[in-house]
């Protein structure tokens, strides 16, 4: 048999074209070894206890063990930093809130921008807010805690999760609307202090519901209204801070997921699809109802919803904050 050179170049373009296109040669399908989402908060908090649901089940999905790794500090901007600065392969994520839309207004030396330096992948839930206080504080419903908070002034004192957190940012909306200022105290993340909230280290907190739904249940933690404008299914007892202490008030911690900025195509397309598959997956159902809150609607958990939503948010909050005059470290 007679080879010339367009057989030779026909047979070696054949199988240049198999090596690429087969999972066995050349390229390897993602993914191929442990994931892991960082957490720019405590463990214990609110959006940890989102992310380790969100990582089980997508883990599943991928064939692929998640791990939950906490990197707290800064609101936020010290794990945010961390996930801008890794490879964009799609083993290194982030799971964090609204927090990562109030960083440009927080942080002038910020190390990142939040909407180019990320490949936005889809929203997670939009949390509900309670209003809660230590055991021992002397107010049982909503009108008395708004009318301490009034008489307390700067002698009451509130912890949130840092600057710009969404708990910093309710009690920061709180004080606006009530005319008064409260001593803040900053933590690492609403885990740690939530921990001090029920030893009485401090008086109130504005917390999301996955952070007190079983507090409040278990009479650890007195809860007396919550910030959205329909109640939570979860804690029916409690009022709307609309429904007439403070009408008009309205706040929610929304969650999200991101990755590296430049995530391959084929990453990108999986880790979306285990994200809408855990969306709908019968136990982060259930365990969100439990907690006061569900998943997003399908449409918002994809890449160009969340990149929307955050481009939006960022303008909105800084508003807020450049109001209130705060400022990040």
């Amino acid at each position: 048999m007679r080879f010339n050179r367009r057989t030779i170049l026909s047979g070696a373009l054949a199988a240049a074209s198999l090596w690429a296109s087969h999972p066995a040669f050349g390229q390897t399908a993602f993914p191929t070894k442990p994931i892991t989402i960082i957490v720019p908060a405590a463990a214990g908090g609110p959006t940890d206890t989102v992310a380790r649901l969100i990582a089980e089940s997508m883990g599943r999905s991928l064939g692929q063990t998640i791990l939950v790794e906490n990197i707290g500090g800064a609101g936020g901007t010290l794990g945010m930093a961390r996930v801008s600065k890794s490879a964009a392969d799609g083993y290194t994520l982030a799971i964090w809130h609204i927090a990562h839309a109030t960083a440009p207004a927080l942080y002038d030396s910020l190390k990142y921008d939040v909407v180019d330096d990320f490949d936005h992948l889809g929203r997670i839930t939009d949390v509900p807010m309670t209003l809660v206080s230590k055991p021992t504080l002397a107010a049982n419903n909503v009108t008395e805690y708004v009318a301490w908070i009034r008489a307390s002034g700067e002698k009451a004192v509130y912890g949130h999760a840092g600057i710009g957190s969404a708990s910093h940012l309710c009690m920061l909306m709180l004080m606006k609307e009530l005319g008064v200022q409260m001593n803040g105290i900053p933590y690492r993340g609403t885990g740690p202090a939530m921990n001090d909230l029920l030893s009485g280290q401090f008086d109130v907190m504005c917390d999301q519901t996955t952070n007190t739904t079983n507090q409040i249940k278990e009479g650890k933690i007195k809860g007396f209204a919550v910030t959205t404008k329909a109640k939570v299914s979860s804690l029916p007892d409690l009022p709307t801070l609309d429904s007439g202490a403070v009408k008009g008030f309205e706040a929610s911690a929304w969650h999200a997921l991101w990755a590296p900025k430049g995530l391959p195509k084929d990453a990108t397309d999986k880790l979306v699809a285990a994200l809408q598959a855990a969306l709908k997956d019968p136990k982060v159902i259930e365990r969100f109802a439990n907690l006061g809150t569900e998943p997003v609607a399908a449409e918002l958990a994809t890449p160009a919803a969340l990149k929307a939503h955050l481009t939006a948010e960022v303008p909105r909050w800084g508003a807020v904050i450049k109001a209130a005059g705060a400022k990040g470290n």
